[in-house]
């Protein structure tokens, strides 16, 4: 009789279709977690069904990228055929799925999650369910790289005609829930439901990663008591790495480095241009099993981004998970709400080529504690954590 009513009750369980392109390290964690918590039932549609392969080329890195984290483990999933004739994310017709609208509804969900409405077979879903079940919607987009001027105001038009196919939107922090509330959504619409990593990866428990990241630092000739800047992310434009560089450069510290890790279009003019610099070290692109000692190459993690298209950077997450202080551009989304000015870090602003090497230069002061900043950081990034950003959807969700 129990395990009857137990398969009783997970029949009445809400069903929940969630779709979005394609596996990504920052979701397949949460999609796991929803199915492990039992709360609801979910299935993923995965709409670029050419990622079913795997690895793939990543242009901002300049080269082919396969994680290694299983990022298809633990919860129900499909790949739907995609037609475009030109697949991929980068543009609106990347993803096309005649069959999407039919498969999710051949599943009978209760409500229908969507990640992002650029590609046209998300828009379709967004319309065609809208008044059949719930629409829920999740992005991260911000309000921060806009510019006046017609092509904003035709935008925003626009981007109104979009919101009004949803019914709930989940919004990732501050930034993200001013951009949906200038899109016409209301408050009643809008439930936080945090932008988050997986900080248990992260966590040193036993010390090994901190042992790992000292041994590295050794072999690229840094030493334990000096300050050490850290950098990872993709070496293109709008991440400004190269602000960082002359920021450091014009600081002139004895012992003081700073690291930047991974590829991109400006390695090999960064690599010529400061070859002399001996204090400046390049790593390549690592994978995310290797992340967490990264991250602790350095006393202070760095996002210089300029923009435009910094909606978050979960860099920042991923380094505060790793107990280290942050400093971090205004430009990036994530600012105003994972920086205590002075506490476990400080922003500055994007672009400023004053701003940025005195709030460097702030980490070389004596009354500084840049490893209580870290400490600050890790136990602050605990309430950004995944489950509390399924919480948020099964309360939404859950009848």
């Amino acid at each position: 009789f129990r395990s009857h009513r137990v398969r009783i009750d997970q029949m009445k369980k809400s069903k929940l279709a969630i779709v979005t392109t394609h596996p990504i390290q920052y979701n397949a964690p949460l999609f796991r977690l929803l199915s492990i918590r039992g709360n609801v039932n979910i299935k993923v549609f995965y709409t670029w069904s050419q990622s079913a392969k795997g690895a793939k080329y990543d242009p901002g890195f300049g080269k082919t990228v396969d994680w290694d984290i299983p990022l298809l483990e633990g919860y129900e999933y499909s790949f739907v055929e995609n037609i475009s004739t030109d697949p991929g994310t980068h543009h609106f017709k990347g993803v096309v799925n005649p069959t999407l609208v039919s498969e999710i509804e051949a599943w009978h969900p209760d409500a229908v999650l969507v990640f992002g409405w650029s590609f046209k077979s998300h828009l379709q879903c967004l319309r065609h369910f809208y008044k059949k079940i719930p629409v829920l919607f999740r992005g991260d987009s911000t309000l921060m790289d806009e510019t006046p001027g017609i092509k904003q105001w035709v935008r925003r038009v626009f981007l109104k005609w979009v919101y009004r196919f949803v019914n709930t939107a989940f919004y990732v922090g501050t930034q993200n829930k001013w951009y949906y509330l200038r899109h016409g959504l209301k408050e009643d619409q809008l439930v936080f439901a945090p932008h988050a990593i997986d900080n248990e990866r992260f966590f040193d428990k036993n010390s090994e990663y901190e042992e790992k990241s000292l041994r590295w630092k050794t072999e690229l000739g840094i030493s334990e008591e000096g300050l050490t800047f850290l950098y990872a992310g993709k070496l293109e434009t709008k991440k400004a790495p190269e602000s960082l560089i002359n920021a450091f450069k014009s600081l002139h510290l004895s012992d003081a480095h700073l690291i930047l890790v991974g590829n991109g279009v400006l390695e090999k003019e960064l690599k010529a241009k400061y070859k002399d610099l001996s204090s400046l070290h390049f790593i390549d692109f690592q994978n995310q099993s290797v992340m967490p000692v990264i991250y602790r190459l350095g006393n202070v993690f760095v996002l210089p981004s300029s923009g435009p298209g910094e909606t978050w950077g979960l860099g920042v997450n991923e380094a505060m998970a790793s107990g280290r202080a942050v400093l971090v551009s205004h430009k990036c989304g994530c600012a105003v709400d994972l920086i205590d000015e002075g506490k476990n870090g400080y922003s500055f602003k994007a672009g400023d080529p004053v701003d940025l090497p005195n709030k460097m230069r702030t980490f070389t002061q004596r009354e500084v504690n840049v490893a209580a900043m870290g400490e600050f950081s890790a136990e602050k990034i605990k309430n950004w954590n995944f489950n509390a950003t399924a919480a948020a959807i099964e309360s939404v969700v859950v009848r």
